[in-house]
Order: structure tokens, then sequence, then C-alpha cells
């Protein structure tokens, strides 16, 4: 029999961070669980390149390396880790189209191999709190979430005590402690603007609480500290899901991974429950069928989205689990470009001890807690670092020869850079939707993304940009430049919302389960499910809520409810 013709007690799409986390744990609990995933298998001897150096690369590092690679990913280019060593962890955006409004543009970074962006992610791993889990409670706008964070608490711990988070507890109620490795150490240029801002602002600042090993953890050795973990790691010491949970799941033997496997759509029976999800073969175009009893769709938020706007049928006929009207809906992205940067004079001649961390500082949400901000509702956070310059400063130093690289060597500075992530609030406005003049590569409608900045969140950026460069004048920065340019949607990628979760069926998709609404055996649990964007990354909490609509999941099925 073949992976098609056997009908699985669960069909998972996707296979990144939440679709590889939703595999563990069913699989462990005893489910049959077939993955779908859209691209290869990755060759890590291959595909990572985390230890090569320029003069490894036939074009020493250039950004995206020939011009026939520069002229087939002109959105992926704009992702800051697709370069030379990386741009064939992004996609062919030739064969992924898609279409948006010539005024709201919206740049959609992807990549589709097995362990998806779990591979390229920035590990950054941040609880969210009952500021973010009931915004509306808080200030009136949008809705809450259907959970709160007593109920998330438990599997947020879950998902970190098996992943690894490294980081330090604050006791902060807007960024919840968590099950923390180790931290690893600020610089002391860092220590520098931790002090300065906790005196002058009562703020804090703490390292990046990041998805690394600082210990060894389930066979995974610590981090090395090589550096640029955007290119892969042999070593799985960051988490992704070919390096931790996929390969838990196929050690039940109750796991078949299918690779270039595009879906398309779901197919659902005479009662309206999920049957099958069909795909086409990547490579041969065949169209194929695969049955499940239960459907989870962790194909990223706006892919799972246009899966469910494309599964339609005489009693769906917007699309499944679409009885609201909502789903494509309340598109949301974190909102970024407000920042600073400069020198720190204090530190020269100080030589930077740290090697190459792969992670940074973190400085949580302080706007609209306990006191309203008078130009825009919710928060942000600031992410950075403060580094010694190597190299870069000596393209403003005249001179050539052993009297030129002495003075480059005792002119290093410290650098220091802060970048606001603020929230996004969620409007029906901001929406995506099918396509259907124009196909990918393998004949399935694209989708048509319009979505837009606000008001509020320029009044936010501009706030991001004012507040970084009070708090580095407050630790003595000098030459500062500031950056007040709001962000395109998607650039964060971030990108949450459009089959949100609710208490009410006639204003959302998805129950506090993850469960669609109109089909019991549906559930989405990748970033769709998001009522609201907060202002933290997202990931953690994706998994989370994977891990409780998973025990969820489990007790229905043995209980024949699904």
């Amino acid at each position: 029999m073949s992976a098609q013709d056997q009908q699985y007690d669960v069909v998972i799409v996707g296979s990144g961070a939440t679709g590889g986390w939703a595999a563990k744990q069913l699989t462990e609990a005893g489910l049959t669980v077939a993955v779908l995933e859209a691209g290869r298998k990755l060759d890590p001897e291959v595909d990572y390149t985390e230890h090569k150096r320029p003069f490894d690369m036939p074009f020493r590092g250039r950004r995206l390396g020939t011009e026939e690679r520069q002229a087939r990913q002109p959105v992926q280019s704009l992702c800051y880790q697709c370069d030379e060593y990386t741009n064939h962890l992004f996609i062919d955006d030739t064969e992924h189209p898609y279409t948006t409004p010539s005024d709201r543009p919206f740049h959609w970074i992807r990549g589709r191999h097995v362990g998806g962006r779990s591979i390229m992610w920035a590990r950054q791993t941040y609880r969210l709190s009952d500021y973010d889990l009931k915004p509306a409670s808080h200030d009136g706008f949008g809705i809450d979430w259907p959970v709160d964070y007593a109920t998330l608490a438990p599997y947020y711990d879950i998902a970190e005590r098996y992943i690894g988070v490294s980081g330090q507890a604050e006791g902060l109620p807007q960024l919840p402690d968590g099950q923390f490795l180790p931290p690893m150490a600020l610089t002391c240029g860092e220590e520098i603007l931790k002090r300065a801002i906790d005196d002058a602002f009562g703020r804090t600042l703490t390292i990046g609480r990041c998805a690394i090993l600082t210990e060894d953890l389930n066979g995974r050795p610590k981090c090395h500290y090589c550096g640029p973990c955007s290119r892969g790691c042999r070593t799985g010491s960051y988490y992704s899901s070919v390096s931790s949970s996929l390969p838990a799941a196929e050690a039940t033997g109750r796991l078949t991974l299918i690779p270039n496997a595009v879906a398309s759509h779901v197919e659902v029976d005479d009662g309206g429950k999920c049957r099958s999800v069909y795909y086409v073969d990547r490579i041969s175009r065949t169209q194929r069928e695969i049955f499940g009893k239960v459907v989870i769709l962790c194909a990223s938020t706006l892919e799972s989205t246009r899966i469910m706007l494309n599964s339609t049928s005489t009693r769906y006929p917007t699309g499944i689990g679409n009885s609201s009207g909502v789903l494509g809906h309340y598109l949301m992205d974190h909102v970024t470009g407000g920042g600073a940067s400069g020198v720190l004079p204090v530190l020269k001649d100080v030589p930077d001890t740290r090697g190459k961390r792969p992670n940074g500082i973190y400085i949580p949400r302080f706007r609209n807690l306990e006191d309203r901000h008078p130009d825009f509702l919710r928060g942000y956070g600031y992410q950075g670092s403060a580094n010694l310059v190597k190299w870069g400063h000596a393209i403003n130093i005249a001179g050539f020869g052993a009297e030129f690289k002495q003075q480059v060597r005792e002119s290093r500075p410290w650098t220091i850079s802060i970048g606001g992530f603020g929230e996004h609030l969620p409007r029906y406005e901001n929406f995506c939707e099918l396509d259907k003049t124009h196909v990918d590569a393998w004949g399935i409608p694209v989708l048509h993304i319009s979505a837009a900045y606000g008001e509020n969140e320029e009044r936010m950026v501009a706030d991001m940009a004012d507040a970084a460069e009070e708090m580095l004048r407050a630790a003595g920065v000098e030459d500062i430049e500031v950056r007040r340019d709001i962000s395109i949607p998607g650039l964060a990628i971030h990108e949450v919302g459009t089959a949100r979760m609710g208490l009410d069926p006639a204003t959302s998709v998805l129950n506090g389960y993850e469960q669609a609404h109109d089909v019991k055996n549906l559930f989405v649990m990748d970033g769709s499910g998001y009522p609201s964007s907060a202002c933290q990354n997202p990931t953690i909490t994706f998994m989370a809520l994977a891990t409780r609509a998973c025990e969820f999941l489990v007790e229905e099925f043995r209980a024949s409810r699904l």
C-alpha cells in the first residue's frame, strides 16, 4: 500500500516549527501521522553553509550570486538573511507569484523545504502576557483571545523545556519569564545601556531569549558560537523541526513524511468533515490525494489560509470554515523602522570578548501598560546589540599600506544599535483572497494580498525613533543616527491573522483550541489564528498553542468526537 492509499489518523500540511511539533506530539500519543511538505529534504552537508567563508563561495558571498538568481528572487532578496550563502533556502519568486494593489505592497518571505522557516528564523523566543492576550479588555480595541496567560503558561513550559531556550528571568508582567537555559552574556556596551536606561527611565534591558542551546539538551549539543545561524546548523544547536521535533516523531515509527507535496485544497465528505488533502507532486506535477481522519494546517499564516480559501464545495462556497466571512481578513505583521544607532566613545580600546554570540539584546515593551500613551494604542519592544567593529569603519579612513592597517586596528569603534518591533492593529480591511486569474507553477490559484499600516502604526514608529534616541543619549552614545522610515508589511516576517480565533463563530474562524468552528476535524496550528499581533516574536506562542491544541485533539480523537 502506498503512502497515498493509506488512511492516516492525522494529515499535517507543513513541516516547520509547528508542523514538526504537532507531528511529535501526536505520534508520541499513538496516532499515525502523515506530514506533507511542499519542498525537498535538505542535506546539511550540502545545504548548510554556516562554516563557509567568503573565499569558499563562487561570488565571495555577494548578496545573491548570479544575475539569473537575482532576477528570480526580487521579493526574497529583500530579506536581510537572503544572500549567496542562503538563497537556496528561499523560494523562487517566479514559481510562487502573488498579487498586491500598487499602493498596498506586501513582501512575502518564504522557504519551501523540510523544516520550512524554522531553518532560517531568528530564534527570538518571547512569551505573551495578558496585556497581549486580553488587549480589548485593556484598551477597548478589537477582541480578546479565547485563552489567557494562566491557561497557556503550562504549554509554554512544555515547548521551552523540549526545544531549549536560553534567557534571563526579569520578573516583568508584560514579558513573562520562561523555562530558561543559562543566558548568554551581554557585551560591555550592552551593560552600559542596560544601566543607563534603568537609571534614567526605569526600563529593562535583557539578553535575547533565544531557542539556542547553552547546555546540551535531548541529544543536541550546545552552541559553539560559529555565528551565522541563518545558514543552517549542522549540530542542531538551535531549534528547527529537522533537528528536534521531526526526528522525535520519526522515532515513534508512526510518522510518514512526504516531501515535494504542494497542497492544493482540502476535500470534505457529505457531512462537511475533512476527508482528504489534495496535493501536486512538485517534480512530476501529478495530482494526488491523501486521506486523514483529521487535517491540521501548519503551512504558515498566508499559505494555510490560501489552502482554506481554495477548499470550496457546496457546503463551503467561500472556503472551508468560512461561515463567518472573516477568513483571509485581519492580516497583520509587526511594524518596524523606528530606531537609532551610534558610537560608544567610553569603550575606546576595550576588547570584545564574547565571540560570535548568535543573539542580541531585548528591551521589552514599556508603552501602554499602566499609563496610556496619548498618540497610539499597544506597544513595541526593541532588539539590537553593541559590538566592536572589526573592519567596516575602514571605509572612512584614508591611506594605504602598513600605516593604514595600523590606523584601522587602533581606531575600531564600539557601535550600538536598537530597532523597534511594534504591534500592528487587527483591521478587517487588511486581507488576502484568491486571485483566480493567476496560478503558481503547479496550477494552484495564488493570493491577492492587500495590507497596510495605519495612523496608529505610523505614530508608534515615530515614538520608537524618539525613545531609541533618548535611551542612547542617556548611555553617552555619540554620532547618533535616528531611523524613522516605516517598514513595508511582510518584511518583519511575523505575518499572523487571517483565520483568527475567537469565542463567537460569527466573527472568528477558529476556537481556542485552533479548531475550525465549522469543521470539527480541521485544525490550523500556525500564525493564522492570532486575533492580534502583540509585539513579541511569535513562534514560541505558535508552539504553545499547538501543544494545547494537540492535547485537546488527542482527547477528542480517542473519544470519537472528531
